[in-house]
């Protein structure tokens, strides 16, 4: 079954290759969606797939890359979006 959720996360996520790190464990996973930078400096993250593998991306993403800090994600589903790469702005 296919998911898509989007998640806010929050700690020393800017500047430290966070969303590289996401970009790289989302396409290992055969993933698509995006990593971008918010200006409250939070990166906003959207993951979608098969459930098993979004949810293994989910738990890397909160654990973040060497050199991170991640304080807490807020996840949310999200319907109607379809994306045939991952992406990083």
């Amino acid at each position: 079954m296919l998911e898509c959720q989007k998640g806010w996360v929050s700690g020393r996520v800017q500047g430290v290759g966070f969303r590289y790190f996401v970009q790289q464990c989302a396409q290992r996973a055969g993933l698509t969606g995006y990593a971008r930078n918010l200006q409250d400096g939070r990166v906003e993250v959207l993951l979608q797939g098969p459930s098993v593998r979004v949810s293994q991306v989910k738990i890397l993403v909160e654990q973040g890359p060497a050199g991170s800090s991640v304080s807490s994600v807020e996840w949310q589903l999200v319907t109607d979006t379809v994306l045939s790469r991952f992406t990083i702005g």
